[in-house]
């Protein structure tokens, strides 16, 4: 079944802690501090992958993590940063905040990559402390949390050219005929039941297209009525509309006005598309049908038939000359120079005003404590307090119990 939506959790990992250690070696038996630093939290990244089609994979694996941090140890020795989480989707999706209220990533071409959760910080090892005045610091810094963000994940296909019209029009019958699509095909309405992607290629030509077929619409689709609400959006990247058309009804016009108006309800710049009409099942009537509507939007008018064949390798013709290119390709450039997607980064939540300090004893809190102590006791907790662990707040020491 084809999911074009996905709500998932991210959890970026928490920076490794840094050492309290000091040199003990046979004539040094009061060496100065040595302990190394921890190691950052792994990110979760998003990566548009062109061999996806939809957000399926994310249907029963809600919450994705990445890697804590390794801690550092003695002998200044580092630890390993945390392994990045990197999930793909298909080129096309859309990152929100979970009321679809903000967009933070649109990941158009494939390949583009966005950071969805950045790693912690990792803990600074005491030997980062001393100095001429404190030579022997008996502290060091635990490891911040990574980010958390839970987002909704949006599909919105890339196509160059997508199929419209009303139910039973003959969509999926044309896909077939020009494509290497399979779709379901049967005399009833609503047979299509979500999007359904073909390549078609140019004969003697290096050039291929993407055509979407999707669930024809009906009067008030753009209010959610049948099933065209559900997959409209998918019509908003194409840049060339087909509209298919039955034309052994005979009131080709009336039908054309009647989607046209859904796509200019919907919005999204959809009735400003250039398109195709497609006089379709003119096998079934004794003469081809007229069509008098003038629209500047309407390069070109077609008369087909997918039970004879009557039109096909026009209308793959016409795909070709009047489908836009694509845009040239990007220069050579550094990656980080690359904006090849759209990315808002909300504003990243205020920096902490305090760090859990790791003492021989237990540990230490620096700065301003948070006046929530819920915040300060689970801050406590991921930084491994255990039951008489003595922990310094200003100028009370406490024992955790």
């Amino acid at each position: 079944m084809f999911h074009d939506r996905a709500s998932i959790r991210v959890v970026a990992g928490r920076g490794g802690d840094g050492a309290l250690s000091f040199r003990r070696e046979k004539f040094v038996p009061k060496g100065g501090p040595d302990g190394g630093d921890g190691g950052r939290g792994g990110d979760v990244v998003l990566v548009a992958d062109p061999d996806l089609r939809d957000l399926s994979g994310f249907r029963t694996r809600t919450t994705h993590r990445a890697e804590r941090g390794g801690s550092g140890g003695g002998n200044r020795r580092h630890g390993a940063n945390g392994a990045d989480v990197e999930l793909a989707v298909p080129v096309g999706t859309q990152v929100w905040t979970p009321d679809e209220e903000e967009l933070l990533a649109d990941l158009a071409s494939p390949g583009a990559r966005t950071v969805l959760a950045r790693g912690g910080e990792a803990g600074r090892g005491n030997a980062r402390f001393a100095s001429a005045t404190r030579q022997t610091p008996r502290f060091a810094e635990t490891g911040l949390p990574g980010e958390e963000a839970e987002v909704e994940l949006r599909l919105k296909l890339m196509a160059d050219a997508a199929l419209v019209g009303l139910p039973n029009a003959g969509k999926s019958s044309l896909l077939r005929r020009i494509s290497n699509a399979t779709p379901k095909v049967a005399a009833y309405p609503f047979t299509t039941l979500q999007p359904v992607l073909g390549t078609v290629d140019a004969p003697g030509r290096d050039r291929q297209l993407t055509v979407a077929d999707v669930p024809g619409l009906i009067e008030g689709a753009s209010e959610g009525v049948g099933l065209g609400h559900e997959f409209l959006a998918h019509l908003e990247r194409a840049r060339l509309l087909v509209h298919v058309i039955d034309g052994s009804e005979g009131d080709g016009e009336e039908r054309f006005r009647l989607i046209d108006r859904e796509l200019e309800l919907y919005g999204a710049g959809l009735e400003q598309r250039l398109q195709i009409v497609v006089l379709n099942k003119v096998d079934l009537v004794p003469e081809p049908p007229a069509f008098h509507l003038e629209d500047e939007r309407i390069l070109r008018v077609l008369h087909t038939s997918t039970a004879t064949g009557a039109g096909i390798e026009e209308l793959k013709a016409s795909l070709f000359e009047l489908c836009p290119e694509e845009p040239p390709p990007l220069p050579a450039a550094p990656p980080e120079e690359l904006v090849d997607y759209l990315v808002y980064r909300p504003t990243p939540p205020p920096r902490r005003q305090y760090r859990v300090l790791k003492t021989e004893r237990g540990f230490r809190v620096a700065g301003t404590p948070p006046a929530d102590p819920e915040e300060l006791e689970a801050a406590l907790r991921a930084a491994g307090v255990r039951k008489g662990s003595e922990i310094e707040v200003g100028d009370e020491v406490l024992e955790w119990d």
